[in-house]
Formats: structure tokens, C-alpha cells, sequence
């Protein structure tokens, strides 16, 4: 899928520049999350009337979530199938010890990857695949994902189907 993006350069948890006390969200932030979670194509003005708030005091708040980096940038959530991706799959990576900021990053660079996660478990790496069909996939994980010094082995799962739980509370 594709690499999320800040439409504004905000940066991410725990890099330069993010304060270094974590602030508590309240209720109002939460519904902002939420609305925008809903439709990221909100404007501020819509946003603002939605939530019963004024424009400067809704813009303050959005900018304070973006510089505290809760919100990364704002992207389309797309159905894998109906964008051509036929192949879901989850694959398991055995990496060598203390490899997993190069690994890591060695996957985001890879087409067709959606999520990358650290793992406790008899796998140390779990990533999440949509690719347009079998031979994408095999193409990924022997070509490419086995290439990335650091990975050990791998194991994949296909998935047959895809249900999105119900999510956040600022979700629903």
C-alpha cells in the first residue's frame, strides 16, 4: 500500500521536536481524532461546525495534534481487492539480534507492504501484504524480503478475507 505521508512535514512519535511530555487528550480531542478518522478530507471550517467549536480554537487544536505528532497526515483508507491487490498475506520474519531499525526500514521501502510490527513471540517481525496477485507476492518474500540482511527466515500466511474490526473508540 501506500507509504502515509504528512501533508505537512509533522513528525511522528519520538522524533526531534516532539515535546518531551506527553500531553493527556481530552474528550474534544478525541472528536476531532474521530471526525477525522471518519473523513480526512474535512476542512477545518466543517470540522469546527461539527463540533460546536470555533475555527481558530478547532485549527489550535488540530495544529497541537499534528505537532505532537498523534496525527501523522491524513490519507484515503483503500479496499486492497477493489484497487487491484487480489493477495492478502502475513508473513513472519526470523531476524538476527539487534537488526530491527535496519530491517525495519529495509521493508517500508517495499512495494506492497502495509504494516510492519515487532513481535514477542517464536517471530520476531510480522508484516501485513496486499499485492496484485501470487507471483507479486512470491516475488516479494523470496526476491526482495529474504534479501534484507538481518532476516533469518520466513514464514507466510495467505488470507482469504479481511474484516476491519471496529477500531478506536474515536473511531465509531
Amino acid at each position: 500500500m501506500a507509504k502515509r505521508v504528512s501533508k505537512n512535514g509533522a513528525r511522528g512519535p519520538g522524533s526531534p521536536g516532539q515535546s518531551a511530555e506527553h500531553r493527556a487528550l481530552d474528550e474534544v480531542d478525541l472528536q476531532i481524532i474521530g471526525a477525522l478518522e471518519r473523513d480526512a478530507r474535512l476542512s477545518v471550517r466543517a470540522l469546527a461546525e461539527q463540533l460546536h467549536l470555533s475555527r481558530a480554537a478547532t485549527y489550535a487544536r488540530l495544529q497541537r495534534l499534528l505537532d505532537d505528532g498523534v496525527i501523522e497526515g491524513f490519507s484515503a483508507r483503500v479496499v486492497p481487492h477493489l484497487a487491484g491487490l487480489q493477495t492478502t498475506a502475513y508473513i513472519a520474519l526470523q531476524i538476527e539480534q539487534n537488526t530491527w531499525r535496519s530491517v525495519s526500514a529495509a521493508l517500508a521501502e517495499l512495494d506492497y507492504i502495509d504494516s510492519i510490527s515487532l513481535l514477542g513471540s517464536d517471530f520476531d517481525v510480522l508484516v501485513l501484504a496486499h499485492a496484485p496477485d501470487n507471483q507479486a507476492l512470491r516475488t516479494l518474500v523470496l526476491e526482495r524480503i529474504q534479501a534484507i540482511p538481518g532476516i533469518i527466515g520466513t514464514r507466510t500466511w495467505l488470507s482469504f478475507e479481511e474484516i476491519r474490526g471496529a477500531g478506536a473508540p474515536w473511531e465509531r
